[in-house]
């Protein structure tokens, strides 16, 4: 792969990639420099792809490492408790993505890229270093935990 169509699939990427770190970081600055920070690296270690059409799953990994190193990072610097909610998504809902954010990370990465960005179970698993059973009953709970609260709030009303 040329450097250019390299770059080309990058950009065409960016929405993802900001969708993917908006799950595991709270904040604004902190998606943009861990969305940079694993494009750049992507591109230093571009020569490491042995399949040019894992592109997409090698990048989002990358960034996956890059936010958890950000929020090791963050946890040294700043106490949880100080941090602003996750900010809505543009073309959300707010109530569907209040409950999606609320949920704990182990199944709110894997609904994102299973549902959100469309990756098959075994991308997925992939992706996050998980056996497809393991992914598929994250998936599972993970649906029955946003039931309960879709349920919940529809009981409010």
């Amino acid at each position: 792969m040329t450097q250019e169509e390299f770059a080309g699939r990058i950009v065409a990427m960016q929405d993802t990639l900001y969708r993917v770190s908006t799950t595991i970081l709270p904040q604004l600055c902190d998606r943009e420099d861990a969305v940079q920070g694993a494009i750049e690296k992507a591109w230093r270690k571009q020569n490491r792809l042995r399949d040019d059409g894992a592109l997409r799953a090698w990048v989002i990994r990358i960034l996956i490492n890059e936010c958890y190193t950000l929020l090791r990072r963050r946890k040294r610097e700043t106490p949880s408790a100080a941090m602003p909610e996750r900010e809505t998504e543009p073309d959300a809902l707010p109530s569907l993505y209040r409950l999606i954010t609320a949920l704990d990370e182990k199944y709110r990465l894997p609904m994102v890229l299973h549902y959100v960005e469309g990756y098959s179970v075994e991308e997925c698993a992939r992706m996050l270093g998980l056996p497809q059973g393991t992914l598929k009953s994250r998936l599972h709970r993970g649906r029955n935990l946003l039931r309960n609260q879709l349920d919940m709030e529809e009981a409010r009303v």
